[in-house]
């Protein structure tokens, strides 16, 4: 069947509808049916990949700690006269 006689059958069954009504039908309904689907599908591996992430962050030494933290010990401790034995 081609398509100028399938219109030509359908053309009088439209005549019968309230050409002032619009309905998605069918078609409307089974797109938004997959689109839903397909979100949902997408949720759930949003939520199996982010249940995966480790939200903990490792504090960050600031560049002043850091810096004493690379000297030697006996160079980051003032000293004194009297701790020298002087």
């Amino acid at each position: 069947m081609y398509a100028t006689q399938a219109m030509a059958f359908a053309a009088p069954l439209a005549k019968e509808l309230d050409e002032n009504k619009v309905t998605p039908g069918v078609l409307g309904f089974i797109v938004f049916a997959v689109m839903a689907g397909g979100v949902w599908m997408l949720m759930k591996s949003m939520n199996r990949h982010m249940s995966m992430v480790n939200f903990e962050e490792t504090p960050a030494q600031t560049p002043a700690a850091s810096a004493q933290s690379s000297k030697p010990q006996a160079e980051s401790e003032p000293t004194s006269a009297a701790s020298r034995g002087e």
